[in-house]
């Protein structure tokens, strides 16, 4: 089954869609790991890990197709990609689906803000009028190669426009073959519960916890109030630096990190178990006989984390 197939699956079926945001091959694995059924490629976290800008439209195609083609490769589970307003017009956008579709994604997500684009959470956006976003839609459902793969609209209508206006938006992006709907920034739960009573479509929410313009609800309450999809684009990244600053802090007044291991610092195996190294050794053996003796000493250690051999002999690369 295609990772296209597996997500719009899981948006037809019973229950919510946690799509945690990330950002690299270890974030996307992490999530995997964790047991979650879908993960969000967030622009702005991957363009902080890759480029080092802030989210204000300075990324480019290729360096985000770059980090989905790694991790398409090495996760099973759909990534719904964010490709902000497309790069470009409407034939750039059907570019961007095929290169897309290709490279692994299950769906992308792009949005009517004008180019070039920034954060839905910061202040000054401007958006392109909703016919010029009727025809990006109608190219990206016209491109995709496979009817599965998921194409997500989002307005950004609600902060220059009001409410009212960005529903219409919404409604409007739905009857022009949108499959899920995403309304960027509500400023309250009373928002949230009128957008999900007036687009007949499924439809996403993202949680930016600590400075987002949205109220953060539990998962649970998102999805009662009526949206199906719900992401958490920032939430890994933004950890993962309060995490390395913390370490940094603890080395520098202590001498050493150790008293972060094992609650706050993984070990290499627990790595190495991750990254699969435990079918890199099959693979080897497969193709040159027994390893040395002291490579030998790695595997129980690995078996023991990963509960036992691997039973795939699928190509690990």
């Amino acid at each position: 089954m295609s990772a296209a197939k597996r997500l719009r699956d899981l948006i037809a079926g019973p229950g919510l869609v946690i799509a945690p945001g990330v950002y690299d091959c270890v974030s996307a694995k992490v999530v995997e790991k964790a047991g979650y059924k879908a993960a969000f490629v967030s622009g702005a976290a991957v363009t902080a890990s890759v480029l080092g800008y802030p989210d204000v439209g300075l990324q480019t195609m290729p360096e985000i197709l770059g980090q989905v083609r790694n991790m398409a490769r090495c996760v099973e589970i759909p990534m719904l990609v964010d490709i902000d307003t497309g790069y470009g017009n409407a034939l750039n956008v059907m570019r961007a689906v095929r290169e897309f579709e290709a490279a692994g994604a299950a769906g992308i997500f792009f949005e009517d803000q004008t180019f070039p684009k920034r954060c839905g959470h910061f202040e000054g956006k401007k958006v392109i009028a909703p016919e010029e976003m009727v025809i990006k839609i109608k190219a990206a459902c016209e491109a995709r190669r496979g009817a599965d793969f998921v194409i997500v609209a989002r307005t950004d209508a609600r902060a220059t426009h009001g409410l009212d206006h960005a529903i219409e938006r919404g409604q409007l992006y739905a009857r022009a073959g949108a499959d899920v709907i995403y309304v960027e920034a509500l400023l309250s739960e009373d928002e949230m519960r009128k957008v999900a009573r007036s687009i007949n479509a499924p439809l996403q929410a993202n949680v930016s916890e600590g400075s987002g313009k949205t109220p953060v609800l539990h998962f649970a309450r998102l999805h009662e109030i009526g949206f199906k999809i719900i992401s958490y684009s920032g939430l890994l990244q933004r950890t993962a630096m309060r995490g390395m600053l913390n370490a940094l802090e603890v080395l520098k007044n202590e001498g050493s990190a150790i008293s972060l291991y094992p609650d706050h610092l993984c070990s290499l195996l627990d790595r190495s178990e991750l990254l699969g190294l435990q079918r890199f050794y099959q693979l080897e053996e497969r193709l040159y006989g027994p390893l040395m003796e002291s490579e030998k000493s790695w595997r129980p250690a690995l078996e023991a984390l990963s509960g036992g051999a691997p039973g795939s002999d699928a190509l690990p690369i």
